[in-house]
């Protein structure tokens, strides 16, 4: 009977070293994972600005010029809003939107839409989705040429009604299988239009300030919080 209490006592204490390696492992991993995760995701915006406002159409450092957005109801948007400006000889020439697309098909999809101030669409690109492969992910770049659909448009250009696919009467593609995903897409960037024309007054205003100065370029790789190889030298 002692002895089987025994086998209990170790059996027991073995779970529980074993529960706790195993919830250290996991955290730790879990941690690891965050942060690459993070740094893959600020790598990845960074990138995507210089598609949308290339470093030929702007003089100034694009990833460090930023200003406050106004608070909004209309634009979704991840933590603080603000806005990257891009300059040419000092004079703004087009901002970059950070907005989130909601409703998605698997959940938030996370853009950046490039505007001239006019409110004429630059670019748009996505940085982040959980969208099925094959099917929905086709909003990427690389899996299709279907984000550059909004270069050019505008409030306007299609009317109001036209800013949604073509299966509800819109002016956009959908996606074969897969509605959901660029009807969402095609939303968000039509608010993000809405809103900069109901804040061009105070964007435009705050965009027109004097930028502070910028000691250094800000690299996609150091915006991700790694040193380059020519910060170095």
């Amino acid at each position: 009977m002692a002895s089987l209490a025994h086998s209990v006592r170790r059996s027991a204490l073995g779970l529980g070293l074993f529960a706790v390696i195993t919830g250290g492992t996991i955290a730790v991993t879990q941690a690891l994972t965050s942060e690459r995760i993070q740094e893959q995701a600020a790598k990845a915006e960074a990138k995507a600005l210089f598609e949308i406002i290339p470093e030929s159409a702007h003089d100034n450092e694009l990833l460090r010029d930023t200003i406050p957005l106004p608070a909004s109801d209309i634009l979704v948007t991840d933590g603080k809003m603000t806005a990257w400006v891009a300059r040419q000889n000092g004079e703004p020439a087009g901002l970059i939107l950070p907005i989130v697309a909601p409703d998605g098909y698997s959940g938030n999809i996370r853009l950046l839409v490039g505007v001239d101030l006019q409110g004429t669409v630059l670019g748009v690109r996505v940085t982040s989705h959980k969208e099925t492969p094959g099917l929905g992910d086709r909003i990427e770049l690389k899996k299709s040429d279907w984000i550059t659909s909004f270069n050019g448009r505008a409030l306007g250009a299609p009317p109001l009604r036209g800013w949604t696919v073509k299966k509800n009467g819109g002016v956009f593609d959908q996606f074969t299988g897969a509605t959901i995903t660029p009807r969402a897409v095609v939303n968000a960037v039509k608010e993000a239009l809405v809103y900069f024309r109901l804040n061009q007054e105070v964007i435009r205003s705050r965009a027109n300030r004097e930028p502070s100065p910028r000691d250094k370029a800000l690299t996609p790789e150091a915006i991700a919080g790694q040193t380059t190889t020519a910060e170095h030298s």
